[in-house]
């Protein structure tokens, strides 16, 4: 009942997308901040995964403006990057793994801090299906 209130919504008004896009970054960063600035961790190294948040959608965004969608094959471009993509987020969810090992950062805190990666990952996803496909509402125009 919910998904398909969500879906109609999201089809009728591409702005209620791009508010829930808005509240899932909102609270994915919220947890990376709760993993670094709660009194028990009080450790800031999991903000350097800032930088694979970044990173993450940099390839995706080359290969969709130097290839053309109109040939059904997939093409090398377009697989390296996604290829490219899938080694920065997997490097973004072992990056808090490898600090939590090394005990530069506490247990508690490694999972608040995938825990935004889930959410942070699903936000870039999610902008991607809604506003990735070439008709009149789409991120290209930005």
């Amino acid at each position: 009942m919910f998904s398909t209130w969500t879906t109609r919504a999201l089809n009728r008004c591409p702005n209620y997308a791009l508010i829930s896009l808005s509240f899932g970054g909102a609270i994915g960063l919220m947890f990376l901040m709760l993993g670094c600035a709660l009194p028990i961790y009080n450790q800031y190294w999991p903000l350097f995964v800032l930088f694979f948040y970044i990173l993450s959608p940099i390839p995706y965004c080359i290969a969709r403006r130097l290839v053309d969608d109109t040939d059904a094959m997939s093409n090398a471009c377009k697989e390296l990057a996604i290829f490219l993509t899938t080694g920065i987020v997997v490097s973004a969810f072992g990056l808090p793994i490898v600090f939590a090992r090394a005990h530069l950062i506490e247990w508690g805190a490694c999972a608040l801090v995938l825990t935004g990666n889930t959410v942070i990952f699903a936000t870039i996803l999610g902008f991607f299906l809604v506003f990735g496909s070439n008709d009149d509402f789409s991120w290209q125009q930005w």
